[in-house]
């Protein structure tokens, strides 16, 4: 899709638990502001329309797989202008409210599908696992077994959460699943370098998503 070639690899749901069909339905006419993007695009936007235009992205990044033509032209021009999706996120940050924890969440997001294909941290899973195989806060959310695509289906859950406009949930369940991972990483035997990472990682994520959330 035009969309996900823009925005990159942090928008990249490949699950077999997020099909199409599964996913919440665009809200009716929804678009960007042309005139918004041309004026970002062109560096005159004020800063009261560049913070509605961080606003409505916010919004629409949850259905970005559905998304119409109309609104994937609206977009790409606007990514482009940013540098990339890296950059589009970082600027997301910088607008308070829905668009910095929207950011934040997605950042959790792309590191979760990272993280899928890493064995060491898979590892570290399956013995928090073993412990505790469905944490309370994860019930509902984790697969049965842990391989490949037990990170990214709980990525997917809590886009699916933000594309129904649950934020609080979505917020909830992005806390839950970063603390887990962070529990994971220091109970792990041994851990690698890579898992020692993610630890750190997950732990900086908390903070900053739940930041993000009592501010917004």
């Amino acid at each position: 899709m035009p969309l996900l070639k823009s925005v990159g690899e942090l928008l990249r749901r490949r699950h077999g638990s997020a099909s199409r069909e599964s996913r919440p339905a665009l809200p009716d006419g929804f678009t960007l502001d042309s005139a918004q993007v041309s004026a970002f695009a062109a560096g005159t936007l004020d800063a009261e329309g560049e913070a509605a235009l961080a606003d409505d992205i916010a919004r629409m990044l949850p259905h970005h797989w559905d998304l119409p033509t109309k609104s994937v032209e609206a977009l790409t021009p606007v990514v482009d202008h940013l540098g990339g999706q890296q950059q589009l996120m970082a600027w997301l940050d910088r607008h308070p409210g829905r668009p910095r924890l929207i950011a934040r969440i997605y950042v959790l997001l792309g590191h979760l599908d990272q993280y899928s294909e890493d064995p060491a941290v898979l590892e570290a899973v399956r013995h928090a696992r073993a412990q505790d195989p469905f944490p309370v806060a994860l019930r509902g959310y984790l697969t049965p077994d842990t391989n490949a695509e037990t990170l990214g289906s709980l990525a997917f859950r809590v886009e699916e959460l933000l594309g129904d406009d649950r934020v609080d949930d979505a917020v909830a369940l992005a806390l839950a699943i970063a603390d887990w991972l962070h529990g994971a990483a220091e109970k792990a035997e041994s851990p690698s370098a890579d898992v020692r990472e993610m630890g750190e990682l997950m732990g900086h994520l908390h903070r900053d998503i739940g930041e993000a959330a009592a501010r917004s």
